[in-house]
């Protein structure tokens, strides 16, 4: 990391303002899950309520699977699973479902937020790819 960056979030309140800017203003969803097996959502920006039609407080709590059904390509998702348990960052594609079931092609990474060797939260960057049919 750039050190004058490193230097100025140092300070946990400008960490912590940094962080909120980035997310809430990015073109991205961007959804933040617990460590847990359950992965329960504990954040969820702008662009995550845009993509999908679900509001933050409709998903805070509940896990990602919300977004998954019938066309859902459950290899993916064992995929992901996988790398979770491994601790590994992972991208991939898969048909999800908005709020009102629409599905379409949502690409995604997610990538562990470590402390030392510990993951402490799940952060999943997220964007709509080509419209399903």
């Amino acid at each position: 990391m750039n050190k004058s960056l490193e230097k100025t979030l140092q300070d946990a309140d400008v960490s912590l303002s940094v962080l909120q800017a980035l997310a809430d203003n990015s073109f991205d969803s961007v959804l933040v899950t617990d460590a847990t097996k359950a992965g329960k959502i504990i954040y969820a920006n702008k662009s995550f309520s845009k993509l999908t039609g679900y509001t933050q407080s409709e998903v805070i709590g509940k896990t990602p699977r919300i977004l998954q059904g019938p066309a859902t390509d459950k290899k993916v998702v064992g995929r992901l699973r996988e790398a979770l348990m491994e601790g590994k960052k992972f991208e991939g594609k898969a048909i999800n479902y908005k709020k009102n079931g629409t599905p379409f092609i949502m690409y995604w990474r997610v990538v562990p937020a470590r402390v030392g060797k510990d993951t402490k939260v799940w952060i999943a960057i997220q964007r709509e790819g080509v419209a399903v049919e």
